[in-house]
């Protein structure tokens, strides 16, 4: 029988450098604390971080053995935003929650049909993509803020 490979080293994008196998996970997946996952090549491999974390492109998992696994957003169907008052638009994105990747033209949302329509209410022009995701992380930490801490802030004074 042969020992499945273990990750339970994370290095951040621009943390490492290197040969790397590649694994391509889309947003939802890239979501992890404990899980199996396959790179592009066939390879499987166990992730068993100590803490839940939310990989980025182009971090990589470090396999006992050394090797790294890069981490690669997946084309996903996305929700492209645009119009004339896109701060605005991203407010009421944020309001619900809703993760988002903001580029300096457009906003890219997952293809969620309900934000969609609220959106298209809202003067917004909604044009659906094929894309990568990689939405911003949030003001107090990296990645996603599930169960965050702030760390010291205002109320701490």
């Amino acid at each position: 029988m042969t020992k499945r490979a273990l990750a339970q080293i994370l290095h951040r994008a621009g943390q490492w450098s290197g040969a790397a196998a590649r694994c391509e996970l889309d947003y939802a997946a890239r979501f992890v604390r404990r899980k199996q996952l396959v790179t592009t090549d066939g390879q499987s491999f166990l992730v068993d971080l100590a803490h839940t974390n939310s990989l980025d492109q182009g971090d990589a998992l470090e396999l006992e053995d050394g090797r790294l696994v890069e981490i690669i957003a997946a084309q996903e169907d996305l929700l492209q935003v645009s119009g004339p008052d896109l701060p605005r638009l991203a407010w009421h994105i944020g309001n619900r929650h809703t993760p988002c990747q903001i580029n300096s033209d457009h906003l890219l949302i997952q293809n969620d049909p309900v934000i969609g329509h609220m959106l298209t209410h809202l003067g917004a022009e909604i044009t659906p993509v094929t894309a990568p995701f990689t939405p911003e992380g949030g003001a107090y930490g990296h990645g996603r803020t599930h169960s965050h801490s702030h760390g010291a802030t205002a109320h701490d004074l």
